[in-house]
Order: structure tokens, then sequence, then C-alpha cells
């Protein structure tokens, strides 16, 4: 059962601006034939929708392991977890952050959450992981990682 889920959607902006395809598409296309463009400027934006649908990572907490994108780590070896918001986390993305991190960030979502990790077989000192709401998956992290 899940405690914490959350799916890291793009957000409409990144479908809009990608719209930009279809004219760049129509240029290359529409002088060897009109209808060819079209037909593939439709193709590719709808294959630019179907990635960004398809890619986007989900975050899960279970009482037993923290799933980000594709990693896992049970939640005995993970630490205190910290959320970072505003300029705080652009630092933690970019300044303060370590190049052994294991990473789950994403540009359209500014908020993340830093996981210590206390596996000392594990080479990532910390997991960085976005999410639109540190609070609450810092929370849930904290309660699940709690003996009873």
């Amino acid at each position: 059962m899940d405690l914490y889920r959350e799916r890291l959607w793009a957000t409409p902006w990144l479908f809009v601006s990608t719209i930009l395809v279809v004219p760049a598409v129509m240029l290359v296309f529409a002088p060897i034939n009109f209808a060819v463009g079209v037909v593939l400027a439709i193709v590719f934006y709808a294959a630019i929708v179907i990635a960004l649908l398809a890619t986007a990572p989900v975050i899960r907490v279970t009482a037993a392991e923290l799933t980000a994108g594709n990693a896992k780590i049970p939640l005995e070896f993970i630490g205190e977890p910290r959320a970072f918001t505003g300029e705080e986390a652009t630092m933690e993305r970019g300044q303060r952050l370590d190049a052994r991190a294991w990473l789950l960030i994403r540009g359209w979502i500014k908020p993340v959450v830093k996981v210590p990790v206390l596996d000392v077989d594990d080479p990532a000192p910390y997991w960085l992981i976005s999410t639109r709401n540190p609070d609450q998956l810092v929370r849930v992290l904290d309660e699940a990682r709690r003996p009873l």
C-alpha cells in the first residue's frame, strides 16, 4: 500500500512550448508536399506529448521502501529527509550539489527533498528528489521510517 504517491508530470507550459515543433516540421516538409508536412507535424507533436507523459517518473513511499523513478531504497537505509523550496532548492540543485548524489530532478518542479543515504555500501551520499509536495513527502518519510 502506498503511503505517498506522486507522478512528476510535465507542466502545461512545456506542452504548449513544444507545439513549436509543428511550424518547424511544416517549414521543412511543406515545400515538398504540404499535406505530408501537416501530417508529420501532427505526428511529431503527438510523439513528443506521448514521450512526456510516458516518461514522467513516480515517487512512491510504502511501509518498506522509497521509490523514485526506477530507483528503490529500503527505508531502513535513509536518514532524516529535508525539504527545500525557493532559493534554497536552487542552491541544493546547483552550488551545494554533491556530484555523487542520486538525482531525480525536473527543471519545471522547483521544490526538492534531500534524503540522506545511510547505507555504507551505497556510493551516493543522498538522493535529491523534485516534488510538488516537499513538506508532505518529508512528513510521510519521517512517519514511515520510525519504528512502531
